[in-house]
């Protein structure tokens, strides 16, 4: 399966996200979940979005127990799926069973692949809480953490451009 690249360069307002911030969030995201009195023993993240986010907290928690779990709901700018679908290969449910889970994700946008990950994991007897740098005024779940609140298209630094391709390795990066 190909990863779509989403360009967002014909939106006129939009949230951006820049490596150097990306790194503040993720402390900042951090010490809202250690000064919230929860102490993760998982932290599984939600492919592909919340990889990044879930590695800068890993490491800012100090937690080395971490696991993903793929979903696939957006196609492109403003368009998803009609349900968020769960793709191979799957989560080792068994390994979370009565674990203190956090669950990291970039963004609760509508928020559905965030309540629906969290109600997999409950199913399976986790204490789970829910970390995301953004969320919109539209998600029908809270995260209990939240770096930022916004209701625009949010550019990562991680998809900012598109992917590279194999005529720009060869022309633009060549060995010299």
């Amino acid at each position: 399966m190909t990863a779509y690249h989403a360009d967002s360069t014909n939106l006129p307002e939009k949230e951006i996200l820049t490596w150097e911030t990306f790194g503040t969030a993720c402390r900042e995201l951090a010490g809202q979940v250690v000064d919230s009195g929860f102490t993760p023993e998982v932290l599984i993240a939600v492919a592909r979005g919340g990889l990044l986010p879930g590695g800068g907290l890993s490491y800012a928690l100090g937690l080395k127990l971490t696991d993903a779990i793929n979903v696939e709901f957006y196609t492109d700018v403003h368009e998803t799926l009609p349900h968020p679908v769960l793709l191979a290969p799957m989560l080792d449910t068994d390994s979370i069973e009565g674990r203190r889970v956090l669950v990291v994700d970039d963004v609760a946008d509508s928020g559905r692949t965030l309540a629906m990950v969290l109600e997999l994991l409950r199913k399976h007897h986790a204490e789970t809480r829910s970390a995301v740098l953004y969320a919109k005024p539209a998600t029908v779940i809270e995260p209990d953490y939240v770096w930022r609140r916004t209701d625009r298209w949010i550019v990562f630094p991680w998809s900012a451009e598109p992917p590279v391709t194999a005529s720009e390795q060869a022309i633009g990066y060549a060995e010299p």
